[in-house]
């Protein structure tokens, strides 16, 4: 609680500058700016995910993850992977701006992406921040980082007034973290290259290898199929829409991530517990992220309009079923961390495929067919796909209780059957008429549901608790 409540703090107010920045920036840059910023950052990071080999989770996972060998060896891998990742995209910026037809793409994507090299020379105790539960540290150095390069990025708007302010801001948050990183948790690499801890480390890496680059075929193969198909001002739009629900769920999994894996760690030979944790925290996420959803489903053209402008209500459509995707995505972070934490990443990569070949089979063609909206058509159902795929693994690696599991749905859907009764039929009766009392009556709706749904989930929480305590008693007596 303690770390999260580090976390919460730090990424409140990181997302919050962030949004307050995209309100401002929507007003002083045109729309393609952002859809060309969308490419370079879905390019580049193609590129970088492809060598991903997981050090940091290595880390937390590994009972040896505290060990200098291991951490300095952990930098070594972890530095030479993000070299050789900025090699390959400096070498292809210039083919993928022949591909695009956009000659500056070659240059932001060199600038941008020193982010890379950036991350990658990091504090090596930098990691022992996330593993020991040191949050407050953790949130210094990666909110501490996005807000000073959000600044720098508002800044060089207003002077640069194009794309190059996005491109040299990105970048800049990664520096200001490696800064920071050395500064709140100080200490050199080590010329010894200890291979023991790299092999072990590598072990670890061969269950995840992969998961990256599928990750990101789910999460942006929508920007480079847009971007192909549909003028850049319209590829802006959509990545500006979609910001506004992405960001409170960057929010949400880096807190559950942060949190949950190195407590599920400690616990991971003990199946009951971790259902028990994975049951509680879903519960809970579906109290509150489903009423959200549905919030954000039907106010989006007026969220739209009052955080970017007028313009940007012709991206509605994707807006409100992106609300959905995020929805699922937080979802399922639960069960992937509990996967990683039980020390099996492998079996999350066959639900990430899954997903991955859903997106390529579907994405193109719903582009095609139903427009920008398409993008998360595809993306939902492959979502979708993955999210039941994950569930049926994790049952045979904890013995997970899928009925129970299915059981935490019916409380959040009855009050957003209901939220959905009520903001509909105000809207036919005429009670809204402005964007702000529209969010606000879907506001109020939304947490009349939610209130009720609480109060009686808090009930039957407190009761299993309750139980659960008894039993554990008894079972300590038996002893």
């Amino acid at each position: 609680m303690r770390g999260g409540a580090w976390l919460g703090m730090g990424s409140i107010a990181e997302q919050a500058v962030r949004f307050a920045r995209n309100m401002l920036l929507a007003r002083i840059l045109a729309p393609g700016a952002f859809g060309t910023m969308a490419i370079v950052i879905s390019s580049a990071s193609l590129v970088d995910m492809l060598t991903d080999v997981g050090v940091r989770a290595a880390i937390i996972q590994n009972p040896r993850g505290s060990e200098t060998a291991y951490l300095n060896a952990s930098w070594w891998i972890g530095l030479g992977r993000s070299i050789f990742s900025y090699s390959i995209i400096f070498a292809m910026a210039p083919w993928i701006a022949h591909f695009y037809d956009r000659p500056e793409l070659s240059g932001l994507l060199r600038v941008a992406l020193l982010s890379v090299l950036f991350n990658g020379a990091m504090s090596p105790r930098s990691a022992l921040a996330q593993r020991e539960m040191k949050l407050g540290r953790w949130a210094a150095i990666t909110n501490g980082g996005g807000i000073c390069g959000v600044i720098l990025t508002v800044a060089l708007s207003f002077y640069m007034r194009n794309v190059w302010a996005l491109a040299i801001g990105y970048s800049g948050e990664n520096a200001f973290r490696l800064l920071l990183s050395y500064v709140l948790c100080p200490g050199l690499p080590l010329r010894h290259f200890d291979r023991n801890s790299a092999r072990e480390l590598l072990m670890f890496s061969r269950g995840i290898f992969g998961l990256a680059p599928l990750n990101l075929i789910i999460s942006r193969a929508d920007i480079f199929v847009l971007g192909r198909l549909y003028p850049l001002a319209a590829l802006g739009l959509y990545t500006m829409a979609v910001a506004l629900v992405t960001t409170p769920s960057i929010f949400c999994t880096n807190m559950l991530g942060q949190t949950l894996m190195p407590a599920l760690s400690t616990i991971q030979e003990d199946a009951h517990r971790l259902n028990r944790v994975l049951l509680e925290v879903t519960s809970w996420l579906l109290l509150i992220g489903m009423p959200a959803a549905v919030f954000i489903f039907l106010s989006a053209p007026s969220l739209l309009r009052l955080a970017y402008g007028a313009r940007y209500i012709a991206a509605a459509g994707p807006l409100s079923v992106a609300s959905v995707v995020v929805f699922l995505t937080v979802l399922n972070s639960v069960p992937t961390i509990v996967l990683f934490a039980k020390g099996y990443p492998a079996l999350h990569r066959h639900s990430v495929v899954v997903s991955a070949v859903a997106m390529l089979v579907v994405v193109y063609p719903a582009c095609r067919i139903l427009g920008p909206v398409g993008g998360q058509v595809a993306a939902l159902l492959a979502t979708s796909f993955g999210y039941l795929i994950q569930l049926i693994l994790l049952r045979s690696v904890t013995g997970l209780n899928l009925f129970r599991y299915g059981a935490a749905l019916v409380l959040p859907t009855l009050g957003s059957v209901a939220m959905l009764i009520i903001v509909l039929g105000g809207r036919r009766l005429g009670l809204v008429v402005r964007p702000s009392t529209d969010i606000a009556f879907c506001a109020a709706s939304c947490l009349i549901p939610f209130a009720l749904c609480a109060a009686v989930r808090l009930r039957s929480s407190n009761r299993a608790h309750i139980l659960y305590a008894s039993k554990a008693t008894e079972s300590a007596a038996a002893r």
